[in-house]
């Protein structure tokens, strides 16, 4: 069994969540624009790592998804977000903040841990250098500012330490891309240390032994002003709901071999 961040988050969320994604093969639609647009933008990032043209990349990615049936958030539209995009990508290339020597290289880097007697992957966004400092990057699309204060709360980010600990890499930064009105990069750092590598270790051994042990009792968010169940795109199966389940679903029953992708979307 191959596992990854992705998966041991799902589980860590709701057991019967995982369930649903893993074991049953049904996966959410991949009809929100954000999610199409970040991928389409890390795409950019690539290209312009790499010498290429980053916005010809930007509007042939984005353009493949404008005639989908896409739902937008706030007051979001196709075009507004190709223009956020483009002002982010001349924003970055005026900051000239991030090096990535051997983009080919060093861009979607796959990495493989063992954990027993199975397998953990992660995709690495890159491995490069904030002003002129090494360390493991990951790129993040936004609508808003990501919280800086208090001091060192970066460093509590669990997919910042999970990409730690498979890397061995004590020193990360997150690269926001906020597409507000006047567009904003953050560039934030952390450092993640021993012991913190050490502890999700063993969260990943411990989740591992209860997923293979079959324990998929769910974790119910029903309990008001937070109420993680309503944003949830399983729900409809949760409450046997065919409508819903088939306006945000889509079943691929053995297809559980390729969540590595979710890795790939920010």
């Amino acid at each position: 069994m191959e596992y990854s961040y992705t998966r041991i988050s799902q589980y860590l969320a709701c057991p019967r969540r995982y369930r649903h994604r893993y074991l049953d093969g049904w996966k959410e639609k991949e009809v929100r624009a954000a999610m199409l647009f970040g991928r389409a933008f890390e795409h950019a990032l690539g290209a312009y790592f790499r010498h290429e043209d980053p916005g010809d990349v930007l509007f042939r990615e984005w353009s493949a998804c404008k005639d989908q049936d896409l739902i937008f958030s706030g007051q979001d539209t196709w075009d507004h977000m190709l223009e956020q995009g483009m002002s982010l990508l001349i924003r970055f290339c005026q900051d000239d903040r991030i090096r990535v020597p051997y983009a080919r290289r060093n861009l979607q880097i796959k990495f493989n841990r063992t954990v027993g007697k199975s397998a953990f992957v992660a995709y690495i966004d890159g491995i490069g250098k904030l002003d002129s400092k090494p360390c493991l990057l990951e790129w993040k699309t936004s609508r808003s500012r990501y919280p800086q204060d208090p001091e060192g709360l970066l460093s509590l980010d669990p997919q910042l330490v999970c990409y730690s600990w498979v890397t061995g890499i004590a020193d990360v930064a997150q690269i926001v891309f906020v597409r507000k009105r006047l567009v904003e990069i953050q560039y934030l750092r952390a450092t993640i240390s021993d012991e913190q590598r050490r502890e999700f270790g063993l969260l990943v051994e411990q989740t591992i032994h209860r997923i293979e042990s079959g324990q998929f009792l769910p974790h119910s968010g029903i309990r008001f002003p937070y109420n993680p169940c309503s944003s949830c795109p399983y729900l409809g199966l949760c409450l046997g709901r065919g409508e819903m389940v088939d306006f945000s679903l889509v079943r691929h029953p053995g297809g559980e071999s390729l969540d590595w992708i979710d890795e790939l979307v920010y």
